[in-house]
């Protein structure tokens, strides 16, 4: 009796724990969403689709980019952290994220209770780009220009609370000069009005800019990380600029609504790793001045939890709050 007993029991462990295993084998049996949450042709699209294009090749499933802008970012994050966490849909999410935790007064989910960090797709420089009718070709002249015209400069961004103002309020802070915002429903209309000299600047992602940089189309200023970026080696950081201590990186990333199976958390983890380090991707971001990612998830949990931090700092030097 307690042979039959312990027999019993052993098939009922593996009956529960083949179905989990079997799942985690068997994902993906069906179409893959990526949410972006800004409108196409952004920087988020702009990593979001080859990296899809990867995905489909390597798991013979299609990963399909679905973009759903609006207030900066967090409409497409609350639709993931309200989706069924089967592993079939994913947040494209973005620095802005961390932002919006402080800057938003309220919002209808909570980054760090109702998403779970997948890993980093890329991170990239911020630079400052300026429609070539400007008459301004430096930071000091920026700044100069900016102090005798007090809020006579627009500065577009991907939307309220998003790292290109937040980039821009940051950088008013620290030099004294007053402009206006212009915000957007993502990146990509932001750049076609700034190309269409609507407005006159921006903090833009190196995704959307090193392009229109490289065609002339935009001046680039300064890069606002620490170093400066390998695809554009001749513009100064803001800190050789005379803007000492300012650093700002843009990054994105794959997020999961929490109750996504580890098993399946781990397995896009380990397959973005492994298209980011396939030599056409790594050429596509070295061509937007991007580093790649791939790092594990708690890796990534712990960056995404310093940034938020980080922010908040940000959030309350600048004083911008979004009710």
């Amino acid at each position: 009796m307690t042979v039959a007993l312990t027999r019993l029991r052993a098939i009922a462990l593996v009956a529960l724990v083949v179905p989990v295993t079997a799942f985690g084998q068997a994902w993906p049996s069906k179409p893959v969403r990526l949410v972006s949450p800004f409108a196409a042709g952004g920087g988020t699209d702009a990593f979001a689709r080859p990296l899809a294009v990867h995905l489909s090749q390597q798991l013979g499933q299609q990963f399909v980019v679905d973009n759903r802008a609006g207030a900066g970012g967090t409409i497409g994050a609350d639709h993931v952290a309200k989706a069924a966490p089967d592993g079939y849909t994913f947040l494209v999410g973005a620095v802005h994220h961390t932002i919006a935790v402080s800057v938003y007064s309220k919002l209808p989910y909570d980054l760090q209770r109702d998403l779970v960090p997948v890993t980093m797709v890329a991170s990239v420089p911020n630079v400052i780009v300026l429609h070539p009718k400007v008459p301004i070709n430096s930071v000091r002249e920026l700044i100069d220009y900016a102090k005798a015209n007090p809020n006579k400069l627009n500065f577009a961004s991907a939307g309220n609370g998003t790292s290109h103002q937040l980039a821009a309020e940051l950088f008013k802070v620290r030099t004294g000069i007053q402009m206006n915002h212009v915000p957007y429903k993502g990146a990509g209309p932001a750049m076609q009005d700034l190309l269409a000299g609507q407005v006159d600047l921006m903090f833009d992602g190196m995704g959307t800019s090193a392009p229109q940089i490289r065609g002339q189309r935009l001046k680039p200023l300064a890069v606002t990380t620490a170093t400066r970026s390998p695809a554009i080696p001749d513009v100064p950081t803001l800190q050789e600029s005379g803007v000492p201590g300012y650093e700002v990186t843009t990054w994105y990333a794959l997020f999961a609504p929490t109750g996504t199976p580890p098993e399946i958390v781990n397995r896009l983890q380990q397959e973005v790793a492994k298209a980011l380090a396939s030599q056409q991707l790594r050429d596509i971001w070295a061509q937007q001045g991007a580093s790649p990612g791939g790092n594990p998830p708690a890796e990534f949990g712990a960056f995404v939890n310093r940034e938020v931090t980080k922010w908040a700092e940000v959030v309350k030097a600048s004083g911008v709050r979004i009710d």
